[in-house]
């Protein structure tokens, strides 16, 4: 079959190393470089050029077993990482998550009794989730949700507000956390659906001491992963060749660029779900509706080497570091590169999130804008329909927002959506007969 492949991210890239040994694919990306959110800058430095992540960053090999197989598939190697955390108040407390020695960090903490009862809503709160999914099966295989029977309707402010948890523990430590795992507002996140955060949190270890995952990172930078994952298919991409529309002719797709248009059998669309919803001529009521649930938020990413942004006291310095701000300039999250990546520099780098208008400009390598996927329950009604819209008008939807958002997801996606198409007849044919 002739296929098309929209976006270059761990969702085309999954898809199409399923089909290119059998199918002949072609891959459109309208950026000049392939990888969406997986984007490695090299920086020039005093002491060499490192390799500096600034979207994709982390994973774990057992949540992340359709990920880690292309890598070793493909000969592609990573290091282990720290997944430390800290939180930040401007002109206030700080802390770093990782041993009791850093979580009071500030050693006046010690004696401080909205301290002691944050760590002890942390507790309470991380076995009340723990019962939200301790009688659910196993989360196996590429459907990552719940079935429909589920009840997930609850957010996480409405269990908040039922469990009584104090402030602190909510603005300290709850919002900072998940805000940074998800790349959220603070209030969006709070609108999260209680148990899925619970399942998530869960499977990821991070429901309590034990069972902690031994978090990775691609050695040299995630295009490591990209070039060699994708040479077999090299000359079927096509980059900086942004796709105009998708229509059709006869029931045949045809997929419009600024060269032309060329028709194909089958189309999967692994973009961001609006994008996909915009490139359609004529979307179908049960595709608009579907997509149009599914929203993103965007954040922008600068790298930098400003260590203002980074806690005050240096024993809470942390892989990933919340700050929040005054009401004004609100809450951020600095990711420090040097930790995460190991790199092989005395300058301190870092990613910071959403804060770009208080870093110091002669410190700026680099700003981008990622559009991270708003995880509500209107996403998850969404996402349990995404089977009624696969397939239509020869039409498929691959990507990281039918899950929880993450490459994992993203990979699995491609992959549910390559099996789909192996046995199909390519419609040329079937329109010739």
């Amino acid at each position: 079959m002739r296929i098309a492949i929209i976006g270059s991210g761990i969702s085309g890239i999954a898809a199409a190393t399923e089909l290119h040994p059998e199918h002949e694919i072609t891959m459109f990306e309208a950026a000049d470089r392939i990888g969406g959110h997986a984007h490695t800058v090299d920086v020039e430095l005093p002491d060499g050029r490192v390799a500096v992540d600034t979207g994709f960053i982390v994973f774990n090999e057992d949540n992340y077993p359709g990920f880690t197989g292309l890598l070793s598939s493909h000969g592609v190697t990573s290091q282990p990482t720290e997944m430390s955390f800290s939180v930040a108040q401007a002109h206030g407390v700080e802390y770093r998550g990782s041993n009791p020695s850093s979580v009071f960090a500030q050693r006046r903490n010690l004696v401080n009794p909205r301290h002691w009862r944050m760590i002890a809503d942390l507790v309470r709160f991380n076995r009340a989730t723990a019962r939200l999914v301790a009688d659910e099966a196993p989360w196996l295989g590429p459907d990552r949700l719940p079935g429909p029977g589920a009840v997930d309707t609850q957010s996480i402010a409405e269990f908040l507000n039922e469990g009584r948890y104090s402030a602190d523990f909510v603005e300290r430590f709850l919002i900072p956390f998940g805000s940074a795992i998800w790349s959220a507002e603070p209030q969006t996140f709070t609108q999260f659906p209680i148990q899925s955060y619970a399942r998530f949190m869960s499977n990821h270890g991070l429901l309590g001491v034990s069972g902690r995952k031994q978090w990775r990172t691609v050695s040299g930078g995630s295009r490591e992963y990209l070039t060699r994952v994708t040479a077999p298919f090299a000359d079927r991409i096509h980059t900086r060749t942004p796709v105009l529309s998708i229509g059709e002719t006869a029931g045949i797709p045809v997929v419009r660029t600024a060269h032309g248009e060329a028709l194909f059998d089958e189309v999967i669309l692994a973009t961001h779900s609006d994008t996909a919803l915009s490139l359609l001529e004529r979307p179908t009521e049960q595709e608009a509706a579907t997509l149009r649930q599914l929203r993103y938020y965007p954040n922008i990413a600068t790298l930098h080497s400003d260590s203002s942004v980074m806690p005050r006291t240096r024993r809470a310095w942390a892989s990933w570091n919340y700050h929040v701000g005054s009401a004004a300039s609100g809450a951020s999250v600095t990711y420090w590169m040097n930790l995460l990546q190991q790199l092989s520099t005395d300058t301190q780098l870092f990613v910071t999130l959403n804060r770009s208008d208080e870093i110091d400009p002669g410190a700026v390598l680099g700003e981008w804008v990622y559009h991270h996927p708003v995880f509500d329950t209107d996403a998850l009604a969404a996402q349990r329909r995404r089977h009624e819209i696969q397939g239509t008008r020869h039409r498929w939807y691959a990507g990281a927002y039918w899950g929880y958002g993450f490459h994992e997801d993203g990979t699995q996606s491609g992959f549910e959506v390559a099996r789909g198409l192996q046995s199909l007849q390519p419609v040329a044919e079937v329109v010739a007969a």
